[in-house]
């Protein structure tokens, strides 16, 4: 896996992450044997959890220098939740999510103490819509009302950044409770793109624009014929004109 560049400043941009769901550590490998030095930053998630997730989150950010984001969402009582990532932390990571109810984040930051590892919390799924949130018994209201509401209990617990859809994410960052936070948005979709099962969506300019940290893109660049030109498209686009933040 030689071809898995590192420290190339002038292609990669840590504001896009790209996510690993394909079924195993092979696949993956390979898929950042394509990119090469246009990705720095990578997702693994539940998807690749059986089928040597950890082990390719390892090699990629220990062998190679990658930043790794994995995406557990985990949720429980907080004494296992604090126990899962006291466990996950010692990986070494950059970023973990785990559902936004308080005792969650209370319990990972918790189970994080003393690493670098940062918690992300999630707030509303951007597969989902109020139809979804009706049939799972969530409280009535619109869903950008409960994001901001999710976001900022979040932050009061100590979440270090809030995953949400770009659509929410000026709201987010208008919060009092965000500065210093980040927002990291999947749900990103360059235009024309297929939306696939996201609902709430936006393009990476767009995002950037609205205060964005990081973006997650997945089947974009890895269903592309060449995934490294989708991906430095992706980047081209953040850092277009369009993708400037009003000051």
């Amino acid at each position: 896996m030689s071809d898995v560049q590192t420290n190339a400043p002038t292609l990669s941009d840590d504001r896009l992450i790209v996510a690993l769901d394909v079924p195993n550590a092979v696949q993956g490998l390979a898929l950042a044997e394509k990119l090469g030095d246009a990705v720095s930053f990578y997702k693994i998630g539940l998807g690749m959890l059986t089928g040597g997730g950890l082990a390719l989150a390892n090699e990629l950010k220990q062998e190679f220098g990658k930043r790794i984001f994995l995406d557990m969402k985990l949720f429980d009582i907080g004494n296992t939740v604090e126990n899962a990532v006291r466990g996950l932390a010692q990986f070494d990571l950059d970023f973990l999510t785990v559902h936004g109810d308080p005792h969650v984040v209370r319990a990972a930051k918790e189970g994080a103490s003393g690493k670098d590892m940062q918690i992300l919390a999630v707030t509303i799924l951007t597969s989902l819509d109020r139809q979804d949130l009706d049939a799972g018994l969530i409280k009535p209201g619109d869903i950008q009302d409960l994001v901001l509401e999710r976001a900022a209990n979040a932050f009061e617990a100590g979440a270090d950044g809030i995953i949400a859809s770009p659509q929410e994410a000026a709201l987010i960052r208008a919060l009092p409770q965000s500065e210093g936070r980040l927002i990291v948005t999947p749900g990103v979709r360059p235009a024309g793109a297929d939306l696939g099962d996201q609902k709430r969506v936006a393009t990476p300019a767009q995002a950037i624009a609205d205060g964005v940290d990081h973006i997650v893109v997945g089947r974009p660049v890895y269903h592309a014929e060449d995934p490294k030109a989708a991906a430095l498209a992706i980047l081209d686009e953040m850092r277009s004109p369009q993708a400037q933040r009003p000051n």
